[in-house]
């Protein structure tokens, strides 16, 4: 089963996320705040893909990416924000895709297939 580690700092869009990605057939980890033992989880549960809140300055989130590429450096890190310019900032910050808030879940899935190919699709 594919997994998806997903942190947000919003414990109401964090329950939305989870219950999306789980009718999509993912396994997810949520994590409501950005811990030390990040790393410790990605190492334990070896996700497909990894999504973290930017929020507002987006330095917190910037420095877990770098942790997390400096480690595995091909594991997909997508940001998730309501920042008017996350399509500038997500690359700045070593993040291979984001997601702006509010999204739809068309949105959602869309982006997450371009790293997690859905069942029977060889794409």
């Amino acid at each position: 089963m594919e997994t998806i580690v997903v942190q947000d700092t919003n414990a109401a869009i964090l329950d939305v996320l989870t219950q999306a990605l789980q009718m999509e057939g993912l396994q997810v980890y949520p994590v409501l705040r950005e811990t030390e033992d990040f790393l410790n989880l990605i190492d334990q549960c070896r996700p497909h893909v990894v999504m973290l809140d930017y929020r507002l300055n987006g330095e917190d989130a910037k420095q877990i990416c770098y942790r997390i590429k400096s480690r595995y450096p091909h594991l997909p890190v997508i940001a998730l924000s309501c920042n008017y310019n996350i399509d500038r900032l997500y690359g700045e910050g070593g993040f291979d895709d984001y997601i702006r808030k509010p999204f739809d879940l068309d949105l959602l899935y869309r982006v997450l297939r371009k790293y997690i190919p859905a069942k029977g699709n060889s794409t």
